[in-house]
């Protein structure tokens, strides 16, 4: 649903070839979604089967005939349904990392201590990186907003996990 909506979106602000539209997603979404070429261009394929995208043929210069993909009537109503749905439910994120968690007590504190040192210095490095993605305009904006929100929150919430283990920690 996410992907079809975002794809859609971007659409309905202008027609696109699927490489303009990966790039984009790949320039200044990533951090928001894991959408891949090939789903991307499946999910393209389909939605212009549904009758939500018109799909053209353009060619420039040398360069490889591209599908433009445009958006119809269908595809407006499309997103309009998919954006209401999606604004209106809450989605819990997945945090993958949270199941080690669990058995976090069957190891020592200072083999702990020392795995969620790594895991901090990945968070701070995503966190760095999410402060260099591009600026949007307008909504799109949001999202990065959001993912810098979660990141920073994380790394609170990890580093005072990290503190309990270290106050457990026998002194050497």
């Amino acid at each position: 649903m996410d992907d079809k909506l975002l794809l859609l979106g971007l659409l309905r602000r202008q027609e696109m070839h699927g490489y303009q539209l990966f790039e984009f997603i790949e320039r200044g979404l990533s951090a928001c979604t894991d959408l891949k070429k090939p789903a991307a261009y499946y999910l393209l394929g389909r939605m212009a089967q549904d009758g939500w995208l018109t799909e053209s043929i353009t060619q420039e210069g040398n360069r490889p005939p591209r599908k433009v993909y445009r958006l119809t009537n269908t595809g407006e109503v499309a997103f309009q349904d998919l954006l209401r749905e999606n604004l209106s439910h809450f989605n819990l994120p997945g945090l993958s990392g949270d199941i080690g968690l669990a058995f976090l007590d069957q190891i020592q504190p200072d083999e702990a201590h020392s795995l969620l040192q790594k895991r901090r210095l990945q968070l701070q490095t995503a966190l760095a990186a999410a402060y260099h993605v591009p600026l949007h305009k307008g909504s799109f904006q949001l999202i990065l907003n959001h993912q810098l929100h979660l990141l920073r929150s994380e790394l609170d919430w990890l580093d005072a996990l990290i503190e309990q283990i270290k106050n457990r920690m026998p002194v050497p």
